[in-house]
């Protein structure tokens, strides 16, 4: 059940109606019922993997929190990261891992044939293991108290809007939401509404319309030109954007709808105006446990500078890890963490270089900008491409300048152009003021019903009809 399908907005519709009318200590029920219901409808089978983990990490939790022998906390704490990342590996991880083995045996001449697992990824597997794995270790570390009733700890694991793509929940903030009683609130139909329409807007009628344009050069490399390549890599740099918060501004609004607060995801990223500026921009939810859960407890930036160094190089390749098996999300987290040690060592000398030539603070933004934006453009190349070869001939077309005229679909171009323009301005409008929904709430009520109004109808007329999934389903 896709969240820009009309099946899904029937289903909300039909538990938003039925949550409003159950008495508060009924209301767990419900909304586990229906995230079962909600996951079963892609695969009924795999809810038993969520089951499985469900009942290990609330047990190991318990055990945790409850035993004051060393041993014992860390025999449960290891049971627990065994199980989550063993499940994790053994559906997404074990054929890159043995695939390369086996690329590695051809290239030595050894005779030999590496296991093939035939299974298909659990939908959503990656968030919501990392969304266990974080309440365990929090538990662990005394930060907080286990929930003690396994019925409100399953709906924390499989809270429908962000079970299968996120954000990835903190139990500190989530599982007293799931335990507040929410009255109906029109405020909270309004400005859930509000996001689930920008939400569609964002998917149908700009990541969908670009994912026309890249699907049809990345799908066809080798035919193209360096000019055809560098606008696609371009348009995938809007679509995944569009895509993965489109997605994550259904996700907060439908909570909204049921009274519940999730974290904000992305926070203008292609505003940022260097790369570790971006990482507190975009898929916020995943870096800050990357932070967190990876990068402080390896020591962070408190140890020698050399150490540091290795520890965001370590994070960020198993962040491109995390995104898919593959050498090509390797290579991205790669990139992404050179990125970030350079930016982190060079930033003071860049700052008292721009102070000294006395440019002023718009231009030397607009100027960091630009060039960030480009570098994650660089990067994206290797997240999108089918292949590492497709991306090394990709890169190796736009840098010989074969600039020739390129291949467009113009009705495409043209559609998903009129809604990056208006993304742009709402963009625009929230930097500056921190809210754009406050900004048009200090307009006259007709100019604020004729701007929900156009984008309903851009939606309706110019979304793409029956787009596919959400890219981040994949992960």
């Amino acid at each position: 059940m896709l969240f820009n399908s009309i099946d899904y907005f029937v289903f909300l519709l039909a538990v938003i109606l039925v949550y409003y009318q159950l008495p508060y200590r009924h209301r767990w029920i419900l909304l586990l019922a229906t995230s079962y219901y909600f996951y079963m409808c892609w695969n009924a089978f795999y809810a038993l993997l969520i089951v499985l983990t469900t009942a290990i990490d609330y047990f190991a939790a318990l055990r945790i929190h409850d035993s004051e022998n060393p041993r014992a906390r860390n025999w449960w704490l290891a049971a627990s990261m065994t199980s989550n990342l063993g499940l994790l590996f053994s559906f997404k991880y074990w054929n890159f891992f043995w695939g390369s083995l086996g690329l590695a045996a051809d290239a030595l001449s050894l005779p030999w044939q590496p296991p093939y697992l035939d299974v298909l990824l659990p939908v959503g597997i990656s968030f919501y293991t990392f969304q266990t794995m974080s309440y365990v270790i929090d538990v662990y570390r005394r930060h907080i108290e286990p929930e003690r009733h396994f019925g409100r700890f399953a709906l924390f694991i499989t809270f429908f809007p962000q079970l299968v793509a996120g954000p990835i929940e903190r139990a500190t903030t989530l599982i007293p939401a799931l335990r507040t009683n929410h009255d109906w609130n029109w405020d909270h139909l309004y400005i859930g509404s509000q996001k689930i329409l920008f939400g569609l807007f964002k998917k149908v009628v700009i990541a969908d319309r670009l994912g026309i344009y890249v699907d049809a050069i990345y799908g066809n490399v080798g035919q193209h030109n360096g000019t055809t390549y560098l606008l696609a890599t371009y348009a995938f740099a809007f679509q995944i954007y569009c895509d993965f918060s489109g997605y994550s501004d259904i996700a907060v609004g439908s909570a909204k709808l049921l009274g519940i607060d999730l974290m904000e995801n992305f926070r203008q990223p292609y505003l940022a105006t260097n790369i570790r500026d971006f990482w507190r921009r975009w898929h916020i939810s995943l870096s800050t446990w990357l932070r967190d859960y990876l990068y402080i407890p390896l020591g962070g930036s408190r140890i020698s500078p050399l150490r540091t160094q290795v520890n965001l190089m370590l994070t960020m390749v198993l962040g491109g890890l995390w995104h898919g098996a593959s050498w090509n999300f390797v290579i991205w987290g790669s990139l992404q963490g050179v990125m970030l040690i350079v930016c982190h060592q060079t930033i003071e000398h860049r700052d008292r270089l721009w102070a000294s030539l006395g440019v002023p603070n718009w231009l030397r933004d607009a100027v960091r900008m630009v060039i960030t934006f480009h570098l994650c453009c660089l990067s994206w190349v290797f997240f999108r491409a089918a292949s590492l070869s497709d991306a090394m001939e990709i890169l190796g077309s736009i840098a010989q300048g074969e600039w020739s005229p390129p291949f467009l679909q113009l009705a495409t171009i043209v559609y998903a152009m009129m809604g990056l323009v208006v993304l742009l301005v709402a963009e625009k409008i929230q930097s500056q003021r921190g809210s754009g929904r406050d900004w048009l709430n200090e307009r006259p009520w007709a100019v604020r019903w004729a701007v929900w109004y156009s984008l309903m109808f851009m939606v309706i007329l110019t979304g793409v009809q029956g787009s596919g999934q959400f890219i981040y389903f994949q992960f």
